[in-house]
Protein backbone atom coordinates (compact mmCIF):
# COMPACT_ATOMS: atom_id res chain seq x y z
CA UNK A 1 0.00 0.00 0.00
CA UNK A 2 1.01 3.56 -0.75
CA UNK A 3 0.34 6.90 -0.09
CA UNK A 4 1.60 10.03 -1.20
CA UNK A 5 1.10 12.32 1.32
CA UNK A 6 1.30 16.28 0.80
CA UNK A 7 1.41 19.06 3.72
CA UNK A 8 -0.83 21.36 1.94
CA UNK A 9 -2.32 24.94 2.44
CA UNK A 10 -5.74 23.65 0.87
CA UNK A 11 -6.94 21.36 -1.53
CA UNK A 12 -10.08 20.07 -3.17
CA UNK A 13 -11.36 17.06 -5.50
CA UNK A 14 -13.55 18.70 -8.23
CA UNK A 15 -16.27 16.04 -10.17
CA UNK A 16 -17.68 17.23 -13.02
CA UNK A 17 -16.73 20.76 -12.64
CA UNK A 18 -17.95 20.55 -9.40
CA UNK A 19 -16.14 20.98 -5.99
CA UNK A 20 -17.09 17.38 -4.27
CA UNK A 21 -14.48 17.68 -1.26
CA UNK A 22 -12.22 20.32 0.18
CA UNK A 23 -10.25 21.12 3.20
CA UNK A 24 -8.16 23.88 4.55
CA UNK A 25 -4.43 23.54 6.07
CA UNK A 26 -3.74 20.01 6.34
CA UNK A 27 -2.81 16.67 4.75
CA UNK A 28 -4.04 15.36 1.00
CA UNK A 29 -3.14 11.61 0.47
CA UNK A 30 -3.24 10.24 -2.53
CA UNK A 31 -3.97 6.40 -1.89
CA UNK A 32 -2.47 3.18 -4.03
CA UNK A 33 -3.44 -0.28 -3.38
CA UNK A 34 -1.53 -3.11 -4.49
CA UNK A 35 -3.44 -6.69 -5.63
CA UNK A 36 -1.50 -8.07 -2.46
CA UNK A 37 -2.68 -5.62 0.00
CA UNK A 38 -4.73 -6.04 3.22
CA UNK A 39 -5.86 -4.74 6.62
CA UNK A 40 -2.48 -5.38 7.83
CA UNK A 41 -1.45 -3.06 5.33
CA UNK A 42 -3.82 -0.31 5.91
CA UNK A 43 -3.83 -0.49 9.84
CA UNK A 44 -0.12 0.39 9.83
CA UNK A 45 -0.30 3.31 6.58
CA UNK A 46 -3.37 4.65 8.72
CA UNK A 47 -1.22 4.95 11.86
CA UNK A 48 1.52 5.96 9.85
CA UNK A 49 -0.08 8.92 8.00
CA UNK A 50 -2.12 10.13 11.27
CA UNK A 51 1.16 10.39 13.14
CA UNK A 52 3.84 11.83 10.42
CA UNK A 53 5.27 14.90 12.15
CA UNK A 54 4.94 17.39 8.96
CA UNK A 55 3.77 20.58 11.13
CA UNK A 56 5.56 23.11 12.55
CA UNK A 57 5.72 23.29 16.55
CA UNK A 58 6.51 26.50 18.28
CA UNK A 59 10.37 26.36 17.56
CA UNK A 60 9.46 26.26 13.41
CA UNK A 61 10.77 22.68 13.35
CA UNK A 62 8.08 20.08 11.74
CA UNK A 63 7.83 18.20 14.88
CA UNK A 64 3.27 17.78 15.09
CA UNK A 65 1.33 15.42 13.71
CA UNK A 66 -2.57 15.54 12.09
CA UNK A 67 -3.13 14.17 15.54
CA UNK A 68 -1.41 17.09 17.06
CA UNK A 69 -3.30 20.24 15.30
CA UNK A 70 -6.59 18.79 14.73
CA UNK A 71 -5.83 19.17 11.17
CA UNK A 72 -7.93 17.61 8.03
CA UNK A 73 -6.88 15.21 5.86
CA UNK A 74 -8.26 14.44 2.21
CA UNK A 75 -7.84 11.18 0.82
CA UNK A 76 -7.94 10.58 -2.98
CA UNK A 77 -7.89 7.24 -4.19
CA UNK A 78 -4.80 6.36 -7.16
CA UNK A 79 -4.24 3.41 -8.70
CA UNK A 80 -1.69 4.73 -10.68
CA UNK A 81 0.85 4.85 -8.26
CA UNK A 82 1.49 0.69 -8.70
CA UNK A 83 2.12 2.04 -12.65
CA UNK A 84 5.10 0.59 -13.53
CA UNK A 85 7.23 2.29 -16.30
CA UNK A 86 10.52 0.17 -15.96
CA UNK A 87 9.19 -1.00 -20.12
CA UNK A 88 8.00 0.66 -22.81
CA UNK A 89 6.40 4.50 -22.32
CA UNK A 90 3.00 2.88 -21.62
CA UNK A 91 2.58 2.40 -17.83
CA UNK A 92 1.39 -1.13 -16.89
CA UNK A 93 -0.96 -1.30 -13.97
CA UNK A 94 -0.61 -4.98 -13.14
CA UNK A 95 -0.05 -4.75 -9.28
CA UNK A 96 -2.55 -1.77 -8.38
CA UNK A 97 -5.44 -3.87 -6.56
CA UNK A 98 -8.83 -4.35 -8.82
CA UNK A 99 -12.05 -2.34 -7.76
CA UNK A 100 -13.28 -5.14 -5.93
CA UNK A 101 -10.45 -5.42 -3.35
CA UNK A 102 -9.41 -1.73 -3.71
CA UNK A 103 -12.85 0.03 -2.52
CA UNK A 104 -13.33 -1.46 1.02
CA UNK A 105 -10.07 -1.04 1.37
CA UNK A 106 -9.92 2.68 0.29
CA UNK A 107 -13.32 2.98 2.85
CA UNK A 108 -11.40 0.85 5.59
CA UNK A 109 -8.47 3.32 5.47
CA UNK A 110 -10.69 6.53 5.74
CA UNK A 111 -12.87 4.95 8.46
CA UNK A 112 -9.90 3.84 10.40
CA UNK A 113 -8.59 7.67 10.31
CA UNK A 114 -12.01 8.95 11.19
CA UNK A 115 -12.26 6.49 14.27
CA UNK A 116 -8.86 5.34 15.88
CA UNK A 117 -7.53 8.51 15.11
CA UNK A 118 -10.39 11.35 15.51
CA UNK A 119 -9.37 13.23 12.51
CA UNK A 120 -11.62 15.04 10.05
CA UNK A 121 -11.30 13.21 7.30
CA UNK A 122 -12.99 14.50 3.52
CA UNK A 123 -12.65 11.98 0.55
CA UNK A 124 -12.60 12.03 -3.38
CA UNK A 125 -15.10 9.18 -5.09
CA UNK A 126 -13.88 5.74 -5.72
CA UNK A 127 -13.14 5.06 -9.31
CA UNK A 128 -14.43 8.47 -10.78
CA UNK A 129 -12.42 10.71 -12.54
CA UNK A 130 -11.51 14.12 -10.61
CA UNK A 131 -9.50 16.73 -10.84
CA UNK A 132 -7.67 17.27 -7.74
CA UNK A 133 -6.47 21.21 -6.94
CA UNK A 134 -4.09 21.84 -3.96
CA UNK A 135 -1.43 23.99 -3.13
CA UNK A 136 1.36 22.19 -1.41
CA UNK A 137 2.98 23.87 1.62
CA UNK A 138 6.74 23.94 1.67
CA UNK A 139 6.71 21.75 -0.16
CA UNK A 140 6.31 19.03 1.64
CA UNK A 141 5.70 15.85 0.15
CA UNK A 142 6.56 12.11 1.18
CA UNK A 143 6.08 8.49 0.05
CA UNK A 144 4.55 6.05 2.29
CA UNK A 145 4.66 2.83 1.78
CA UNK A 146 4.00 -0.76 3.42
CA UNK A 147 4.45 -3.90 0.84
CA UNK A 148 2.18 -6.65 2.09
CA UNK A 149 5.67 -9.27 1.54
CA UNK A 150 7.16 -7.04 4.74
Amino acid sequence: MRALVQRVRRAAVHIDNSCHAAIGEGLLVLLGIHSNDGPEQLQWLAHKVANLRLFADADDKMNLSAIDTAKEILVVSQFTLYGDCSKGFRPSFISAARPELAEPLYESFVHSLRSTYNLEVKTGVFGAMMDVELVNAGPVTLLVEKDAKE
